[in-house]
């Protein structure tokens, strides 16, 4: 959120590092005797305040892909487009010389919200010609601009900058010059290169300013950064006090707002000055009731603040007189209630975010300004003497009557245009009227809380502990020592990549006393002093987070100068050497630790960094256990990046679901420019420090895939697929239209892991899934099953070309070792897409790691249970039955085969494989309510007619008129609401301890069959006890209606199983507490291989491996014969999911953040290859007892394994 602190120079970054929140207007100035006007220069900003900042994009800015000519100094362009274009739209420069493509491929310009920039080093005293194209990552389309080429002869040597507009070929290209700031610290730094600045960001000292004549800011002054973000109208000096009304020009539109939109757009159509604006948003945030209306109110009063802090929405006088006290009363009272808010008990991450944007908008409420007539220097300045009467009085009218009456941040504007006049020419006027100038401009950026970030942390000094002063006075240090090294691509040199991570450390410190003493929250009673010092400890940590984001951003920059992936990758392969790795893994863990103190899921943040740090500490060796060393680092660390990456996307997500919406909203209301609206998400998500978090992280997963010679796809399902490539957001029924009858490959953004493929399509024959799955998640089983051939990818530059051939025939091949996709034609399926050498002729194209071996045939021929199909003819029984007892008949697949395991397992003990394996597995007590049961307790509860009724019209019923939605939920509200019978219950009780806790799971004549596993299909719920007996029954009826989901039937139907077939048992089962869950195939579900054994793993819980969870499982393969264990992933869900022992029994989990680096399966070698060929040994055992291969659900508890169930292998 834009504050009014100053522009650091100390703090620029490179030209891909923070973009701009906002128009940088620069400040000439108007020397005249009369009326003066500070204007705009063509778009022209002042030095250390461009009009244009380049976004955090690709780590390889333009400048660091050129190449500097032996013997000729090149030339630094800097060129703007001031233009903008549609969300998901890019825009590049392409030219005449190899640096902008030789007219053959453009290179992208790096978005702001402002326009587009890049910087370029070419050969000097040379002819550039190029144009501008807009393009799509998506398409292979270019929009090239009209008209002749543009040209511009190149000087030999020097610094320059180009501002360009869309479609003006013919205009003048005046290459203007770079001039040079001198940094506080005493090294001499071309900002104009770098000057690319944080929104919250205060500026030091700038020593020294070499600009000749254009009235900016003279040497030695400190500028307000409202001077780079300020869009609101230019700065007029008057000598009356007839004040231009611009109000007139305003527009409001109340059209279909909801409460509080309209609320603030009618309070600020009456609400002209500053002090009643914020008066609207302290209404809003104080009178928000519930979670939404909180979340509701804190998104549109930042939104507001933003735009009234940059100009964009005006502030008036309205004849009233308020001093500056008021404003800072009123912000108080906002203050106190955020703060309240942000350590409350139900504050979510999203209103912290809003929160933190809020707060650098909100006016000092020290002393010195609530006192009645605060700020009164400006008074005596305007009185003085020793200065000329037209001076005093356009500062009277200008500033000092405008600040007592109505104050606003407009005021901050004129009075550093102000004080950049009087001190433009030295001399000119007294020291001494000067200099209490400047005491006053420092006094009002104090008020505004606009000091620099050196100035914010040392107005705490007071009130730090000894550890914090240490703290301070280390960063105070370092920050220094790092402002006296060069620029962001020579930090690789001379250890300035060493006092880089010493300032980052140092940040984190500083950071860290601070956030502590923030979480004691706010006291009812704590006394306005103590507010105030909340507010600058709350803004100084604030100011390090930002300060955070260019330190990461030059660290990445540096990273770059030395190679970025493949100078990593190249280390690692040559000498396994780890030094720049571990710079690089301490850099993302404390950029991850920001986060954290920002508020954005601290838990797992906190677990990620722990996980960084553990492996950078470990490092590498030779081997762990039986495998390549290198290779399990590379493959453990992968994991973590994953984790991290997805924390980004997370991030990006929560804010795309806060604000694009609201901010059109408000914006169309307030009459906003529709540049600032549709860029506002898109600048807000690129300004965090989670961007260079998430910058650094694809890069360091670049190098790691490098390392690992792995893949960007994933195979679940091998096969091949002839299809139209369809792109959709999941895969659910309906998502598909129902015209399209032809063989479809679909292209899927989201998924759960428990999706059915064929529900959404039963001509759907392949899918591309755009983000990463579980090999044996629910969604992977039913794929195998219905012989769908299935990928994953999530590489951003792969993804982009698979989107390109949406609406294309295509066949896409995928096998244990590639993945091929290309275009074919209806007729001969030959066109390929791509003529790639690399690839085969195919873009898409990729080896992958070799894992599998080829398929090698082997005897099963004991068969002890072989369910092939499902059978109509029940057996209907009352009563309980022993887990022994059940059959197929009377209690389905899933209840026979536990009752076959527990007798496997009394024998499981004396069993042991060809390397002395013992294949000893435990299975929970269990007992089984039997088919018949529900339409008993239909029967009791006089419903069974309407059932029956209900169930012979879902038969037929259509889907496209919502006919199946509202049958199916009108038999799952009736059945639901069944129990089982007093006399079950207390038959259960004598099988059961009233307080153990159970799991009530799904048996029906429709599951875990060969060839229907309907893996997930159907309920279980957890947690539940006996001694509750209205909540076990609850259960049951939980389950018994799962048979009627919407994805159940279609299911069912798409199976030709008639729905009055269908019958639910219901399996009860001691809840076990796992340490780890497993599913486990003993076919290698890949390549086929009957040898290899293939099992996932995840923490806690199997629900978080099958289904709903976001990440990915251990997984490992086993050989059955040599017992050789290989890793094939480590896992990174976030959360795992338990049961707590000590909670009520009401069948709901508990999620717990999950730290690999103390799991030993990650960090046990001889653990995991224990682990490993324990499951190898098992799963043989299964799959000859069963006479076929297996898919095995179990879990460890301690030292034992469990087996829950065991179907056939789809």
């Amino acid at each position: 959120m834009a504050s009014l602190r100053p522009l650091d120079p100390s703090l620029a970054v490179a030209p891909s590092a923070r973009p701009r929140r906002g128009l940088a207007a620069p400040v000439p100035l108007g020397g005249a005797a009369g009326a003066s006007s500070v204007r705009r220069r063509s778009g022209v900003a002042a030095p250390g305040r461009r009009g244009f900042s380049c976004r955090a994009g690709s780590p390889a800015s333009a400048a660091e892909r050129t190449k500097e000519k032996k013997g000729i100094k090149p030339v630094q362009l800097r060129v703007c487009l001031d233009h903008q274009v549609k969300f998901g739209e890019h825009v590049g420069i392409i030219g005449s010389t190899k640096e902008v493509g030789s007219w053959k491929s453009q290179v992208e310009m790096e978005w702001t919200p402002d326009g587009w920039v890049c910087q370029l080093d070419l050969p000097g005293e040379t002819l550039l010609e190029f144009k501008f194209v807009i393009f799509s990552k998506e398409g292979k389309e270019k929009i090239w601009e009209d008209g002749d080429n543009r040209a511009v002869d190149l000087p030999k040597d020097g610094a320059f900058d180009i501002i360009c507009h869309w479609n003006r070929t013919k205009e003048p290209l005046d290459l203007l010059g770079t001039p040079e700031v001198k940094l506080s610290g005493g090294a001499d730094k071309v900002i104009g290169k770098d000057a690319s600045v944080s929104g919250n960001i205060a500026l030091e000292e700038i020593g020294n300013i070499s600009v000749a004549g254009d009235g900016y800011l003279t040497p030695e002054l400190e500028s307000s950064k409202f001077g780079g973000l300020w869009q609101g109208t230019d700065t007029v000096f008057m000598r009356s006090n007839e004040h231009g009304n611009k109000e007139s020009e305003r527009k409001w539109d109340t059209t279909g707002l909801g409460a509080v939109p309209l609320k603030l757009v009618e309070g600020d159509k009456v609400s002209r000055n500053w002090w009643r604006k914020l008066e609207l948003v302290r209404g809003l945030v104080s009178e928000s009731v519930d979670d939404q209306s909180r979340l509701e109110a804190l998104t549109y009063s930042a939104v507001y603040l933003k735009w009234i802090y940059t100009g964009q929405i005006p502030c008036f006088e309205d004849g009233g007189h308020h001093r500056p006290n008021k404003h800072a009363e009123i912000s108080r009272e906002i203050f106190r209630v955020i703060e309240r808010i942000y350590y409350g008990k139900n504050t979510s991450a999203q209103d912290l975010l809003l929160i933190r944007k809020i707060h650098p908008c909100l006016p000092s409420f020290k002393s010195e300004f609530t006192a009645s007539v605060p700020l009164t220097r400006i008074r005596d300045i305007a009185h003085r003497n020793d200065i000329p009467h037209e001076l005093k009085q356009e500062i009277k009218h200008t500033i000092q009557n405008k600040l007592h009456r109505n104050a606003g941040p407009e005021d901050l504007i004129a009075t550093e245009a102000m004080l950049a006049r009087i001190t433009k020419t030295p001399g000119e006027y007294s020291e001494a009227f000067v200099e209490q100038f400047k005491i006053f401009y420092s006094e009002l950026k104090d008020f505004f809380n606009a000091g620099s970030l050196l100035e914010q942390v040392q107005s705490i000094k007071e009130s730090l502990s000894e550890s914090a002063l240490e703290a301070l006075a280390s960063f105070v240090k370092t920050k220094k020592n790092l402002d006296q090294r060069e620029d962001a691509k020579d930090l690789d040199k001379n250890g300035g990549i060493h006092v880089l991570l010493k300032t980052l450390q140092s940040l984190s410190s500083l950071r860290s006393f601070l956030m502590k003493g923030l979480e004691s929250g706010l006291r009812n009673d704590a006394p306005d002093a103590a507010i105030a010092m909340r507010q600058k400890w709350r803004l100084c940590e604030i100011g390090l987070e930002d300060y955070s984001f260019v330190l990461l951003s030059r660290y990445i920059n540096a990273l770059e100068a030395l190679g970025g992936p493949a100078s990593l990758a190249q280390g690692l392969d040559r000498d396994r050497n780890t030094s720049i790795w571990g710079d690089a893994l301490e850099a993302l863990a404390i950029g991850i630790n920001q986060v954290s103190f920002s508020g954005w899921k601290p838990e797992e943040c906190i677990a990620i960094g722990n996980e960084l740090l553990s492996w950078k500490q470990k490092g590498l060796s030779e081997t762990e256990g039986s495998e390549d060393g290198k290779y399990i680092w590379a493959l453990r660390l992968k994991a973590t990046l994953d984790r991290t990456r997805r924390l980004t996307e997370e991030y990006s997500e929560a804010l795309l679901s806060i604000f694009p919406e609201k901010v059109e909203v408000l914006g169309k209301a307030l009459g906003i420019p529709e540049n600032s609206v549709r860029t506002y998400t898109e600048a807000e998500i690129r300004a965090g420090i989670i961007f260079q978090v998430s910058k650094l992280c694809t890069v360091l997963l670049k190098a790691t895939r490098a390392v690992l010679g792995s893949s960007v796809w994933d195979v679940l399902v091998p096969g091949v697929a002839h299809g139209a490539l369809i792109q959709v957001e999941r895969i659910v029924p309906g998502s598909l239209p129902s015209s399209i009858k032809d063989p479809v490959v679909l292209v899927v953004n989201k998924a759960d892991g428990d999706e059915e493929v064929k529900a959404a399509g039963n001509n759907i024959v392949g899918v591309i899934l755009l983000q990463e799955l579980p090999h044996l998640s629910h969604l992977g089983v039913r794929a195998r099953q219905e012989k769908v051939v299935f990928v994953t990818c999530e590489d951003d530059d792969t993804i982009a070309n698979v989107r390109l051939l949406e609406g294309k025939h295509v066949r896409l091949g995928a096998s244990s070792t590639s993945v091929d996709l290309s275009v074919v034609s209806n007729e001969d399926g030959s066109a390929a897409i791509s003529s790639d050498p690399s690839s085969g002729g195919n873009l898409f194209a990729r080896e992958l790691p070799e894992e599998f071996s080829p398929p090698l045939a082997i005897d099963m021929s004991l068969d002890v249970f072989k369910p092939k199909s499902y059978t109509s003819g029940v057996h209907v029984m009352s009563g309980v039955l022993e887990l022994s007892e059940a059959s197929i008949e009377s209690s389905g697949a899933k209840a026979a085969a536990c009752g076959t395991l527990s007798v496997l397992a009394s024998l499981s003990n004396k069993v042991y494989n060809d390397q002395g394996i013992p294949a000893a597995f435990r299975v929970p007590a269990g007992a089984v309510i039997p088919f018949g049961s529900m339409e008993d307790s239909l029967k009791k509860s006089g419903s069974l007619e309407s059932y029956t009724k209900l169930l012979e019209r879902i038969e037929a019923a259509q889907i496209e008129n919502g006919e199946l939605d509202s049958l199916s939920s009108e038999l799952q509200a009736m059945v639901s609401l069944l129990s089982p019978s007093k006399e079950i219950i207390e038959s259960l009780k004598n099988t059961f301890d009233q307080n153990v806790r159970l799991i009530v799971r799904s048996t029906a004549n429709v599951e875990d069959l060969a060839g229907m596993s309907a893996a997930g299909l159907y309920e279980s719920i957890p947690n539940v006890s006996l001694s509750d007996p209205s909540s076990f029954g609850a259960a049951v009826g939980q389950v018994w209606a799962s048979l009627y989901t919407r994805r159940a039937v279609l299911s069912r139907r798409a199976a030709g199983v008639p729905q009055k077939d269908a019958k639910m048992a219901i399996l009860v089962q001691e809840m076990l507490q796992p340490d780890l869950s497993f599913v486990l195939h003993t076919v290698s579900p890949s390549d086929h291989d009957p040898k290899l054994v293939e099992a996932e793993v995840a923490p806690g819980l199997g629900e978080t491996l099958a289904s709903g969870t976001r990440g990915t499982p251990w997984r490992l393969s086993c050989d059955k014969f040599d017992g050789r264990v290989t890793t094939l992933a480590f896992a990174n869900f976030s959360e795992e999911m338990v049961v707590l022992t000590s909670g009520p029994a009401d069948g709901e989990v508990v999620r717990l953040t999950v730290d690999y680096s103390k799991q030993p399966l990650s960090v046990d070698a001889t653990f995991r290859g224990q682990f490993g060929q324990r499951l190898a040994a098992i799963g043989q055992y299964l799959e000859q007892k069963f006479g076929s291969a297996q898919d095995v659900e179990g879990c460890l508890v301690g030292k034992d394994i469990f087996i829950v169930q065991s179907r056939p292998q789809p």
